[in-house]
């Protein structure tokens, strides 16, 4: 055993150097780079970003922009329908519609499939029919590999240059990130190419070839992806009309396309805007900037602090207040039989932070009273 843990150690060491090298460069990094000649992180004009973001919208100057003008594609696709219900159907009825799904379905199911499922892997669905099920419950808005390939080196350089929403760099810095900084890397070797399509392997994402890579610039293939959203919708208008007609289908259409802008600025958010807003007794994690924020954990189980944490848990929602409405489905869905397997850091949680927290608070006090009780011996005496 004794000669076995260097050897070990050596595999592991390797394994996480590996990791990192691959993160560092998984990413199409923008023009004006992650970090200067010092090591510290670039925080471009608004001018360098959006000129960046425009650039990178560009299908006619390269066929391998496609995902990233999808990406606001759908977002375009959907402000006829915000303004729709603004001027023609706006409600009470419907104004509580829409807030309900754009606040609380579709952030709820975001933290659900693209957060817990797609990166972290942190439960397993029983079989690819519950898959399916689970990806669609929502209006496809964001694709997969933008989301969950960018969310690992996210964690792995969280505020940090490389980071692709890093806080620190500014507002349009995290808005814009998923045009700017998400995409992966247009020109990866072929086993990085590999090592990408592994992180994506048990989203069920039918990925290209690396020969098709070489022409798409993506996992995804565009036929698919795009067939797959225009399905989605066609389902989910179709099923809002039958609810409640044209009016609630264009209320809830109109929602997801004001989800699918706000969404864009929780990163900023979540990680204090770029400053150290994190408080004691509530974030318990020091190693980044995420704090825990009431109106993101009530509405869609985002307890940002927590996650980092511990970020392969399906649960996040760990203190009594802590709603978590994704945790609530992937519960259900585990009672049923529809997941499998989940992993819960709850008890983790309170075993290394409460409860070690409580034991040095008594220590604390123990040592406090100590001087105290002498003090009186020696007076007595």
């Amino acid at each position: 055993m004794l000669t076995e843990a260097p050897f070990l150690n050596f595999t592991i060491n390797y394994k996480l150097d590996y990791l990192m090298s691959f993160l560092d460069t998984v990413l199409q990094p923008p023009s004006y780079g992650w970090q200067d000649s010092n090591g510290d992180l670039v925080k471009p004009s608004p001018k360098q970003i959006f000129g960046e973001f425009f650039s990178r919208l560009n299908v006619f100057k390269d066929k391998k922009n496609w995902l990233s003008f999808l990406c606001w594609f759908t977002v375009l696709a959907l402000v006829p329908f915000f303004f729709l219900f603004l001027f023609k159907y706006l409600s009470v009825k419907t104004l509580l519609a829409a807030f309900f799904y754009s606040m609380i379905v579709m952030g709820t199911h975001g933290t659900i499939w693209h957060h817990r499922y797609c990166t972290h892997n942190a439960y397993q669905f029983r079989n690819k029919f519950w898959r399916f099920f689970t990806q669609n419950l929502t209006l496809k808005i964001i694709p997969e590999e933008i989301y969950a390939v960018s969310h690992h080196v996210h964690h792995a350089k969280s505020d940090t240059p490389g980071d692709p929403y890093n806080a620190q760099g500014g507002f349009l810095y995290c808005f814009l990130a998923d045009v700017n900084h998400q995409p992966i890397n247009k020109n990866l070797s072929e086993k990085d190419y590999a090592k990408c399509v592994n992180l994506m392997k048990h989203i069920g994402v039918s990925v290209n070839t690396y020969e098709q890579y070489q022409k798409w610039g993506s996992l995804a293939k565009p036929l698919n992806t795009i067939v797959g959203i225009i399905l989605n919708w066609s389902f989910w208008f179709g099923a809002f009309y039958l609810i409640g007609g044209i009016p609630l289908a264009v209320a809830l259409f109109a929602a997801a396309g004001f989800w699918a802008v706000g969404v864009r600025t929780f990163n900023y958010e979540g990680h204090g805007k770029g400053e150290d807003k994190r408080r004691e007794g509530v974030d318990y994690n020091r190693d980044d900037m995420s704090i825990n924020q009431i109106w993101p954990g009530i509405v869609a189980g985002e307890w940002h602090n927590n996650h980092h944490l511990y970020p392969k848990s399906a649960r996040s929602g760990f203190k009594p207040y802590q709603v978590d409405s994704a945790w609530y489905y992937i519960k259900f869905m585990h009672t049923i039989g529809a997941v499998s397997t989940y992993h819960d850091s709850k008890k983790q949680f309170y075993k290394d932070y409460l409860k070690a927290h409580a034991t040095e608070k008594e220590a604390t006090v123990a040592e406090l009273r100590v001087p105290k009780a002498t003090t009186l011996v020696a007076e007595r005496i």
